[in-house]
């Protein structure tokens, strides 16, 4: 019997996949657990439409990210740090630091999560910082670090 895999399942397949698979096990197991759904010709077509349509919204959120990444090379967020003697540093500037001085200076919402810093800022001067916005779009944005 053929089934549409509705959700992954150990072993068999992956969600949205047409598996071949014993009828008593898509009668005992599948059909009644609701992992999945028998391969009609209305399953198939409602399988084809749900993928058009994912793909379609895949790829609004590439040209969104985009965008984004244009918007966010041409500018520059600045961030102070307490300096002592000589320009040392007291601390480091982290991502959420980072983020929450693009929310108020430039009005845009940046995950921390999503930029990927080696290690905290600990210097003075324009850093330029990577933001994974999309699995095929990374952004940098430029941080200037300023004495306080």
């Amino acid at each position: 019997m053929k089934i549409i895999l509705l959700q992954d399942v150990k072993a068999l397949g992956k969600k949205g996949e047409i598996v071949e698979v014993s009828d008593g096990y898509a009668r005992n197991m599948i059909l009644p657990k609701k992992l999945g759904v028998e391969a009609t010709g209305k399953n198939m077509n409602d399988l084809k439409l749900q993928n058009q349509h994912a793909e379609k919204v895949a790829l609004e959120n590439l040209e969104a990210a985009r965008k984004l990444a244009e918007e966010i090379a041409k500018v520059q967020v600045q961030v102070s740090i307490k300096t002592g003697e000589g320009g040392r540093t007291f601390g480091s500037v982290s991502t959420k630091e980072i983020a929450q001085a693009a929310k108020e200076q430039l009005n845009l919402e940046l995950d921390k999560k999503k930029m990927q810093l080696p290690e905290a800022l600990k210097s003075l001067g324009v850093h330029e910082v990577p933001l994974k916005l999309h699995p095929k779009v990374t952004a940098t944005l430029k941080v200037k670090v300023v004495e306080e």
